[in-house]
């Protein structure tokens, strides 16, 4: 993990990032106005058109001027603006502590990198750390002063304990006060799976992105002889000899599983991105995100 916030990004980076916003498909109204053009027709000081008065139209928007002139009642439009929240679930548990960087280190950099596009640009971003549950949080903040609070606490994050995603997903979206933008930022190694915890969140009207981070040696492992493995979350240990047949049959098994978290995340319409943790932050960011999450 970086030791400090300082560490997380260079200069040029952050500028970049300056110049992005957050993408979402969906139009979520927020606590205040924000800086978020909407489609709807709200009531901010920005006039964009007239039309015909409807029963039940509020009273106050009508243009008395135009019903002077053709006698006939015409509503004002105006742009209403948005209030975002971006939810940033980073798992932190033990298998999050491996490869280098660690997938942790490169979760918690991702993790920045989005919070700091959106506090920039006036919206309101909250963190989850995950593990069996919520093991913490950092409320839903808004402004650009609070970017130095949401680094520090990103950077003090530490893996520790097994993997519980779908309860602590599924816990995250019961507690939030409203829906916004969720992304989820983890190897997605629970043997109980991801997809209920997913589903909670979509039952919330959370607009759902998952970020699949996983270390090069996990897709291409260098592995021979006689070996002793540890899990990592359970101390659970196992013996065994690994060949050509054993590496073909982990291959076929990751394959699987990958196809596996695509198919659902195309089925269930969320966004997908799978990353390893030796591609460079500024790189996915500015390049594979853009368009998919950031603008």
């Amino acid at each position: 993990m970086p030791a400090t916030r300082q560490e997380f990004f260079s200069s040029e980076f952050l500028a970049q990032l300056e110049r992005l916003s957050l993408l979402s498909r969906r139009v979520f109204r927020g606590r205040v106005r924000g800086e978020r053009r909407s489609p709807r027709r709200g009531s901010s000081v920005e006039f964009f058109d007239y039309r015909a008065y409807g029963v039940g139209d509020d009273l106050r928007y009508v243009d008395w001027n135009i019903y002077a002139r053709l006698d006939r009642l015409h509503v004002k439009l105006f742009v209403d603006e948005e209030d975002l929240c971006l939810h940033l679930l980073v798992d932190a548990s033990a298998s999050m502590d491996f490869g280098a960087p660690t997938k942790l280190a490169y979760a918690a950099r991702l993790a920045a990198a989005l919070g700091f596009v959106g506090l920039v640009n006036l919206e309101r971003v909250g963190v989850g750390i995950l593990r069996e549950r919520v093991a913490e949080g950092w409320p839903p903040t808004r402004g650009r002063g609070q970017v130095p609070a949401l680094l520090d606490f990103l950077a003090a994050v530490r893996p520790a304990g097994p993997t519980g995603l779908s309860e602590g997903l599924a816990n995250y979206a019961m507690r939030a006060r409203e829906p916004g933008l969720a992304v989820v930022i983890s190897d997605l190694l629970d043997p109980a799976g991801f997809e209920a915890g997913v589903r909670a969140l979509l039952e919330r009207r959370f607009d759902v992105h998952l970020v699949h981070v996983l270390a090069p040696e996990e897709l291409d492992p260098d592995l021979s002889g006689d070996l002793r493995l540890l899990d990592s979350e359970t101390g659970e240990a196992r013996d065994l000899s690994v060949d050509g047949e054993a590496i073909r049959g982990y291959r076929e098994r990751l394959r699987t599983f990958l196809e596996r978290v695509e198919a659902f995340c195309r089925t269930t319409e969320i966004g997908y991105h799978r990353v390893t943790s030796d591609t460079p932050v500024e790189e996915f960011v500015l390049s594979q995100l853009r368009g998919r999450l950031v603008a």
